[in-house]
């Protein structure tokens, strides 16, 4: 099988590179590397089944060949963390809606259509007041900042891409609302909580929440993800839909400071800080996000493998490992 990956060297993207490589595919990945890491495909490159490209999937010219060669895509590439949302507004929306029309048209112009996973987000439930989110539920998002949610209404505005494609130009489509994904290889430059938790508790020092901490979060862990993305992929029943992915376990960013400092055995203590001084800017944070797995759960049969805590642990060992690594000898 010809397994084209966009964002191939993003955290997501790369796990789904090692993965389908692992099941023996032929694997082709893009990435511009604007927030993806070459370091991410060290061991992919090693493998003659595998091609890279560093590129803007907005520019390249290569795009129609690649989609032409796969069998199955799956369009991750984006731009995404709330502070690149916050300072390059622009790059977002380029990326992430003429990123996706243009993977999406070259689909539609070949006879034979490639399976499509499309990358959406849990960002586009907003401030939806409901414990739990189903894909029927209304999307509410506040009109006094703009920016705020422009990465939100590029991923509802995909969605709205790759429906009206599978109408009208029968792709085979399916759009996957990502609930929080952590793991290996999740970077905390751009503002990712548990990198930034499990690094700071690593190094002793303050572990850092925004807010009041009673915010909550459902974490899943990469590994899980890619068994998900790639079941739904196999799973042509699923063209057209709309669905969540994620764990449904839930637990508020106070909490998951107090388990990474736990799982750390670290004597960091437990700072709070104002949004406007974390973004240099007024910023207002959904309350709860936590996904309703039933209608996923319709179309697979998946059962998490990681706890939170088993994650935490691993990025811990990791991490103390880096730091290690850093000191002088």
């Amino acid at each position: 099988m010809n397994v084209l990956i966009t964002g191939g060297a993003g955290f997501i993207g790369s796990h789904l590179v090692d993965h389908h490589l692992h099941l023996g595919h032929r694997v082709h990945a893009i990435d511009d590397l604007s927030t993806g890491f070459g370091t991410n495909l060290s061991e992919a490159l090693k493998s003659p089944n595998f091609k890279f490209d560093q590129q803007d999937i907005v520019t390249w010219t290569g795009l129609e060949k690649a989609v032409q060669w796969a069998d199955v895509i799956f369009h991750m590439a984006a731009v995404v963390g709330v502070k690149r949302v916050l300072e390059d507004s622009l790059k977002v929306i380029k990326t992430n809606l003429t990123g996706t029309e243009r993977v999406l048209e070259a689909a539609a112009n070949l006879k034979w259509k490639p399976r499509i996973i499309l990358a959406s987000s849990s960002e586009v439930y907003g401030f939806n007041t409901k414990p739990s989110f189903s894909e029927k539920d209304d999307l509410v998002l506040r009109s006094d900042d703009h920016f705020r949610w422009c990465y939100t209404a590029t991923k509802l505005m995909d969605e709205f891409l790759a429906q009206a494609y599978v109408m009208e130009r029968d792709l085979s489509v399916t759009s996957v609302r990502l609930f929080n994904t952590i793991g290996p290889r999740q970077a905390g430059t751009y503002g990712m909580v548990v990198p930034n938790f499990v690094r700071q508790a690593a190094g002793n020092r303050s572990i850092t929440v925004f807010g009041d901490g009673t915010q909550t979060r459902s974490f899943c862990d990469i590994r899980d993800m890619v068994h998900i993305l790639t079941l739904l992929a196999e799973n042509e029943k699923t063209k057209g839909k709309i669905l969540n992915a994620g764990n449904d376990q839930e637990i508020s960013i106070l909490d998951l400071a107090k388990l990474v400092k736990k799982i750390s055995k670290s004597s960091s203590d437990i700072t709070f800080i104002d949004y406007a001084e974390a973004y240099g800017r007024p910023f207002k944070d959904v309350d709860h996000r936590r996904p309703d797995l039933t209608e996923l759960n319709k179309w697979i049969t998946f059962e998490p493998k990681w706890t939170l805590e088993e994650t935490l642990e691993d990025l811990a060992a990791l991490e103390e490992k880096k730091q290690q690594l850093r000191m002088p000898a």
